[in-house]
């Protein structure tokens, strides 16, 4: 075995970290060596992510890695059952799942007893290489899917914004960034104005993209908000289409006045921010968002729920029969808003999101509702800024960079958070981390289960190890976290994506280009019978009434 090292680059503009680190290959003979070195050596002078082990980078992988893998005596979780079984993979798909498979020597064999084994997670809410005004974040494709699988996610859905208004423009951009990517990932699209060259792409997206999915900003006055006229036109061209229709729920018109408010007090800090849009406000905007999609009668999703208030507008729809999803964030579940009346403008800093973090009582009231169906699956939101990008509003929190971490550290907060404190069972877990997600997004069973014929992004958490949370040893590149110092049980000790063990014994091996692009399909599970409860709608009006018309 030879031991080499090279240096990882890793996108952080403003604070750049240079920690040494090193990863192990099979060299198989003298050509091996001299063409990984050949791959290496050009790229010593850049700088790298902590903590980072490489197989690889770029493009040419040094030695080789049996495409044939046992999972051997773990309890294997799916959303709806587990089972004491083996899981047997091939070229990066799913053969077989049953007990005392027997495999021949050329076969990878991990143990997995007394672990749980468990489809990878999927985060449906990132903002990788996303730029906020004029400040692009911290993580792009390769470093952030680099975190997520270390935390055991093995696929995300990234927002994809318009570029001069173009769904397409941005759609080319994010693909080109996208090619560096280590893991598979998806795209949403975000709608930003009303016009015919926009209701032309959006079918573009659908039907020739793989996209099925559009989002629509309440919120950001100026820069995304839209009306609600716009949000209409937009609803029912998703309904036409067979797409998905996510909605940011604030009420942007309000949260200017509110933000005028703190700074005539004098309030210019980080607090600043979570003062100016209170729960309120996204309950108005959720109820609003829920009600317009009941006129078109069209699925909706509410995204990054943080409230009560929110919360309980989605519970009253859904009890009523609509198609309404919520989706809570790892942040909201796990935190509260102390963080951003912290002393220190940094540590304040850098939880400032939107919708903002909420007091106390909130995060207790998501989880309960995530426990209980009302919510249903749980993204990140992670969007992540330096410090020193943060520090731009230092005088004035309306120009503070919103978003904050947690792609790499999703998957341990809610095991912890949900599982270990018995508000949830393992199945659940699997189903609010993965499964909902990949049925919302129309890619089950491909993604989202331990199935034959799925694809193999698999992890094996050991419920009795421990996890603690830093900025020091995290793997994506910001110098914060805003679960820093956080601690719990349950801990993904191997990840496997596309068949491949990407994390194993605490280190990484990622190949950057290895990542694919997975198409979605419109019309997912939430359509179904849509053309029924129109029929049934159209059947009831009673109209139009035939009259005598009045002789004159």
């Amino acid at each position: 075995m030879a031991k080499l090292h090279f240096i990882l680059p890793c996108s952080i503009p403003e604070v750049r970290r240079s920690i040494s680190s090193r990863f192990t290959v099979q060299l198989n003979n003298l050509c091996s060596v001299l063409l990984c070195l050949l791959a290496i050596f050009p790229l010593s002078g850049s700088e790298q992510v902590a903590g980072f082990s490489p197989a690889a980078y770029g493009e040419l992988e040094c030695g080789s890695l049996s495409s044939k893998l046992l999972i051997k005596g773990g309890i294997v979780v799916n959303a709806h059952h587990q089972e004491i079984a083996d899981v047997y993979v091939e070229d990066g798909i799913i053969v077989s799942v049953q007990p005392n498979i027997k495999v021949g020597d050329d076969v990878k064999v991990i143990d997995a007893s007394g672990k749980y084994v468990m489809p990878g997670g999927i985060d449906p809410h990132t903002h990788l290489e996303t730029e906020y005004g004029d400040i692009q974040n911290v993580d792009d494709f390769f470093n952030g899917q680099a975190g997520a699988l270390a935390g055991g996610t093995t696929m995300h859905i990234n927002f994809v914004p318009p570029i001069n208004g173009s769904l397409s423009a941005g759609f080319e951009a994010f693909a080109k960034k996208a090619k560096k990517s280590c893991m598979d990932y998806g795209f949403h699209t975000t709608i930003t104005k009303w016009d015919e060259t926009v209701e032309k792409e959006m079918e573009i997206m659908v039907k020739e993209k793989g996209i099925n999915s559009f989002k629509f900003f309440l919120a950001y006055k100026g820069r995304n908000m839209v009306n609600d006229e716009v949000l209409l036109k937009g609803l029912i061209k998703c309904k036409s289409l067979g797409a998905l229709a996510m909605v940011h729920a604030e009420n942007g018109d309000a949260i200017v006045e509110g933000q005028q408010m703190m700074i005539d007090l004098g309030i210019t800090g980080p607090e600043g921010h979570a003062l100016s849009r209170p729960p309120v406000l996204e309950g108005e905007a959720t109820a609003r968002a829920i009600r317009l999609a009941a006129f078109v009668n069209t699925p909706v999703y509410i995204v990054h729920v943080m409230s009560i208030d929110a919360m309980e507008e989605i519970a009253k729809a859904r009890q009523a029969g609509q198609r309404v999803i919520g989706e809570p964030i790892a942040a909201g579940l796990a935190l509260d808003e102390s963080g951003i009346f912290d002393p220190d403008f940094t540590t304040a800093a850098k939880f400032v999101m939107s919708p903002p973090i909420r007091k106390s009582g909130h995060d207790k009231a998501l989880q309960a509702a995530l426990s209980m169906g009302v919510l249903q699956v749980v993204g990140t939101d992670h969007c992540s800024f330096s410090s020193t990008q943060k520090a731009i509003g230092i005088d004035d929190f309306r120009k503070i960079p919103n978003g904050v971490n947690g792609i790499e550290e999703r998957m341990h907060l809610v095991w912890d958070t949900m599982v270990e404190s018995g508000l949830i069972s393992p199945p659940d877990y699997v189903r609010i981390t993965s499964t909902e997600c990949a049925r919302i997004f129309n890619m089950y069973p491909r993604k989202g289960a331990i199935l034959a014929g799925s694809d193999a992004d698999i992890i094996i958490l050991n419920p009795n190890a421990s996890f603690e949370i830093s900025a020091a040893t995290h793997h994506t590149c910001s110098d914060t976290n805003v679960y820093e110092g956080k601690k719990g049980k349950g801990k993904v000790e191997v990840t496997i994506a596309g068949g491949k063990v990407v994390w194993e014994d605490g280190e990484l091996k990622v190949v950057s280009g290895s990542g694919r692009y997975i198409e979605m399909p419109p019309y997912s599970y939430l359509f179904n019978g849509m053309d029924k409860v129109d029929a049934a709608y159209l059947s009831s009006l009673g109209a139009p009434v035939k009259r005598i018309k009045a002789a004159t």
